[in-house]
């Protein structure tokens, strides 16, 4: 048996995003975007396990996500070829589709700081007039820091920062809706911190573009 609860999707989404969390506004937007794109044109099937189907970005079919993901991948790296030559960040694509642009804080914000250095604006510019143009997609921003400080500090810092890259792409147009914001903070690194070469590669800033693939679009919403 098929229905739809719109009131029910929404209440069940918004009770994941805690009061105190600081990202509680972006998560929200989505959580919200995704209700509604299950009202406007699909269900929620109980005896499937009350998989949401279909989100407000739109869904792919399952046979074109490739080649969807590809020609983004395409265009970002022709958008982004001067940045990747300067060795500013990287693109790569991941085995479930899912797009990395991997961003090195050095480039994008100043030591101990959440503001985006208008030097690198630019860039995020060209990979948010790119996002505009793939609509049926889920971005995660992502924060690292090194270890130096306290690890609450880094946590809160690396949330900032991620925050930082959501807001300016809101402000070129992204559809806040595809938008989170996630902090790791020092808990991730790539590299050691023992060394500055290692602190360096652990500052940074990770965005995944995520397909909505038809079926399976709750898998989009999900923290890369």
């Amino acid at each position: 048996m098929k229905k739809l609860v719109l009131a029910t999707i929404v209440a069940t989404a918004l009770s994941g995003c805690a009061a105190n969390d600081p990202n509680q506004k972006t998560k929200a937007g989505a959580a919200i975007g995704a209700a509604a794109g299950a009202l406007v044109g699909y269900a929620v099937d109980d005896g499937a396990g009350g998989v949401i189907a279909g989100a407000a970005v739109g869904a792919l079919a399952g046979g074109g996500v490739g080649r969807y993901m590809d020609n983004q991948q395409k265009e970002m790296e022709a958008a982004l070829a001067e940045e990747q030559a300067r060795h500013e960040l990287e693109i790569q694509q991941l085995e479930n589709e899912t797009l990395k642009i991997d961003i090195a804080n050095e480039v994008s914000f100043d030591f101990d700081s959440a503001a985006l250095k208008s030097a690198f604006t630019p860039t995020l510019s060209k990979v948010a007039d790119v996002l505009q143009r793939y609509p049926n997609t889920i971005i995660h921003v992502v924060g690292h820091t090194d270890s130096v400080g306290s690890e609450s500090y880094n946590q809160r810092l690396s949330e900032r920062r991620a925050q930082s890259v959501v807001d300016y792409f809101s402000s070129r147009g992204v559809a806040t809706g595809r938008l989170y914001a996630i902090g790791r903070g020092e808990t991730e690194p790539r590299a050691t911190n023992e060394t500055e070469a290692g602190r360096q590669l652990n500052r940074r800033v990770e965005i995944f573009v995520k397909p909505v693939v038809e079926g399976q679009e709750s898998e989009a919403y999900q923290a890369p």
